[in-house]
C-alpha cells in the first residue's frame, strides 16, 4: 500500500560528495561509475525546457540500466526486472505530466539490492491506486501498477517548498 512519510523506509543517508554533472542540452546526469563495489550509483535527469520527457526518462533509465550492468539481461528473470524499472518510470513521470504540471526531475538510485526511482514535481496533489480498481476501465492504472511492481513507494514533501517527490523501489535482479 502507498505511504506519505517523510522519507523511504529504505532512506540510505546523504548523497556522496561530489556526485553531480551536467551534460549537454541542459540535462544534468550524475554516474556512480566510480562507486566502490556495493556502493551506491545516482543518476539525475533535469526536465527544465525539455519536450517529450516520458521517452526521454525511459532512455534516459535505459541508458542508466546499461552501465550498472542490469542490461543487456542475462535470463529473462532480469530481463523482467529491468522492463518493471522502465514501466515505473513512464508511470511516475506520466503521473506528473497529467496530474502535477509535469516533472522537474527524475532521479535513479541504484545499490546491490534495490533501484529507487523518484520524480519531483510541484503539484499539489496526492498520487494514490484508483480504489476499487477496474481492469477493464481506461485510464488510471498507473499507481496500481507501481503498487503491484515495487517494493514500496511514496510521497515525500518539503516544508516551505512547492510540489513533492513520488518514489518507488524495487529489487535488483537476482
Amino acid at each position: 500500500m502507498s505511504t506519505t512519510r517523510p522519507y523511504s523506509p529504505g532512506d540510505r543517508g546523504p548523497e556522496p560528495s561530489g556526485a553531480s554533472g551536467a551534460s549537454e542540452g541542459g540535462v544534468a546526469a550524475t554516474s556512480g561509475a566510480a562507486a566502490p563495489p556495493g556502493g551506491r550509483q545516482v543518476r539525475r535527469l533535469s526536465f527544465d525546457g525539455e519536450s517529450g520527457v516520458v521517452p526521454l526518462a525511459r532512455d534516459f533509465t535505459r541508458q542508466a540500466l546499461y552501465a550498472w550492468g542490469w542490461l543487456p539481461a542475462a535470463s529473462a528473470d532480469q530481463r523482467a526486472a529491468a522492463e518493471d524499472v522502465l514501466l515505473v518510470v513512464s508511470e511516475l513521470v506520466t503521473n506528473a505530466c497529467l496530474h502535477a504540471e509535469g516533472p522537474d526531475q527524475l532521479r535513479i538510485t541504484c545499490d546491490n539490492k534495490v533501484i529507487r526511482i523518484e520524480v519531483s514535481d510541484r503539484g499539489t496533489g496526492q498520487p494514490a491506486p484508483r480504489t476499487p480498481h477496474r481492469a477493464g476501465r481506461p485510464g488510471g492504472h498507473g499507481m496500481f501498477i507501481v503498487q503491484r511492481l515495487c517494493l514500496d513507494w511514496g510521497v515525500v514533501r518539503t516544508p516551505g517548498v512547492a510540489g513533492k517527490t513520488v518514489w518507488a523501489e524495487l529489487g535488483a535482479p537476482a
